[in-house]
């Protein structure tokens, strides 16, 4: 297949998205699929980017709008799988050993914390594909947890193809301005850290809390 360059003044030059517009005017398609297999397993790597200016290649012919969606899917599906690998490679057994080394917590939070996973595990693996940072962690539990291989990977399929689409074709619709993608979701992604954090801290601090308190009982006994 003859590809035709992204040779035009909006082409990014430098940065993530030029090595990404780079590997889709080299491999086509397979290239785009690189990059997303990549992001996966090194989420600094931003979907946000690389997958609007798959779009937006779509858009001025380098690949075909199917072609997008499908190796951009594929790319997440086998990064998504590596993951999953090394949570399952290093197993309950060792995650139990150093959950038991880290202060502040109990064996029991480990424990509810699989009992949630094994009751919602496929909704959050289906729709934590979708979400900024969550994307590429929602894989490791996954395999911790030894989900069904191929219930995992078809979760793991629709879940990225919903949020590839959304992304890809937005940038295929935007045209030259489809790196505003890249902060809608920036905001979102970062909404969703400071949420995260805040929900850490509330823990730290309701657990430092309890075992203060826990001491004091134990002292006036």
């Amino acid at each position: 297949m003859h590809l035709i360059p992204l040779a035009l003044p909006q082409e990014p030059a430098d940065g993530i998205a030029g090595w990404a517009a780079d590997l889709v005017d080299t491999l086509g398609g397979p290239g785009a699929g690189l990059a997303i297999a990549l992001e996966n397993l090194f989420p600094p790597l931003p979907s946000e980017v690389i997958l609007p200016l798959t779009g937006f290649a779509a858009g001025q012919g380098v690949i075909s709008l199917v072609s997008a969606l499908f190796w951009t899917t594929l790319g997440s599906v086998v990064g998504a799988a590596v993951l999953y690998w090394i949570g399952a490679l290093f197993g309950r057994e060792r995650m139990h050993a150093l959950w038991g080394r880290l202060p502040l917590v109990k064996a029991s939070d480990l424990e509810r914390t699989e009992a949630w996973f094994a009751k919602h595990g496929t909704k959050a693996v289906f729709f934590g594909r979708m979400v900024p940072i969550f994307r590429s962690l929602i894989s490791v539990p996954a395999g911790l947890e030894r989900m069904s291989m191929p219930v995992f990977l078809l979760l793991t399929t629709l879940g990225s193809l919903v949020w590839n689409s959304v992304l890809v074709l937005a940038g295929y619709w935007l045209g030259d301005q489809w790196d505003t993608v890249d902060t809608y979701v920036g905001i979102i992604s970062k909404v969703v850290l400071i949420l995260v954090v805040a929900a850490l801290v509330f823990y730290l601090v309701v657990r430092v809390r309890s075992r203060n308190s826990s001491a004091r009982h134990g002292r006036s006994s």
